[in-house]
């Protein structure tokens, strides 16, 4: 049985399961770059396709790879938090579940053994991968992101939500993106061009 068929035959799943809902992730062994995100959004669950939104636009704008790069070169993987649109909350979407990344992650990672670069898309996946106190700021942890290398690599969510925070911290755009950026061509090398 593979990993993604576990998934769906987990207890923890059936209420997605008996919905029709597939889990949303993508893990190629492949792959030299892994992005943790919190959870898909519904029009992700909706559609199967990982990051299909404005914000996974954003994403691969700050990223500096194309739509073919980012889904067919086999070079990303994309594990969520969570692997299904957790539903509403006041704002925004309800929290990832507790419980799926621990359960979940490590044999999915343990699968991309030549990652060289975790991209943490998020407080979700930013307070568990980096063992951040519940105190910690997202602000504070972007800035100092060299300290996370070479393994991990913070980042705010791309979400059209964060466009106040992007306005207040023009610095993130300025500084990170361009590092983010170099990082990124660093692993993968000259972007393949299409004719």
């Amino acid at each position: 049985m593979s990993i993604f068929d576990e998934i769906k035959a987990d207890p923890m799943n059936k209420a997605y399961t008996e919905k029709g809902w597939d889990p949303i992730f993508n893990a190629p062994k492949t792959a030299k770059i892994v992005i943790i995100g919190q959870a898909p959004g519904l029009k992700v669950q909706n559609s199967g396709i990982m990051w299909n939104d404005e914000s996974g636009d954003r994403l691969r704008e700050w990223l500096g790879v194309s739509k073919e790069e980012f889904y067919d070169s086999g070079d990303i993987g994309v594990i969520p938090m969570d692997f299904y649109y957790p539903g509403k909350a006041k704002s925004g979407d309800m929290p990832p579940r507790k419980g799926i990344a621990e359960k979940w992650h490590p044999a999915l990672l343990k699968q991309m053994a030549d990652r060289q670069l975790t991209i943490l898309v998020g407080s979700y996946a930013q307070h568990y991968y980096l063992h951040l106190k519940s105190s910690a700021k997202i602000t504070d942890t972007i800035r100092n992101y060299e300290e996370y290398w070479p393994k991990y690599f913070p980042i705010v969510h791309p979400s059209p939500r964060n466009n106040i925070w992007l306005a207040r911290n023009p610095w993130y755009e300025k500084d990170v993106v361009p590092a983010l950026q170099k990082r990124v061509r660093d692993i993968l090398g000259p972007q393949k061009t299409t004719d």
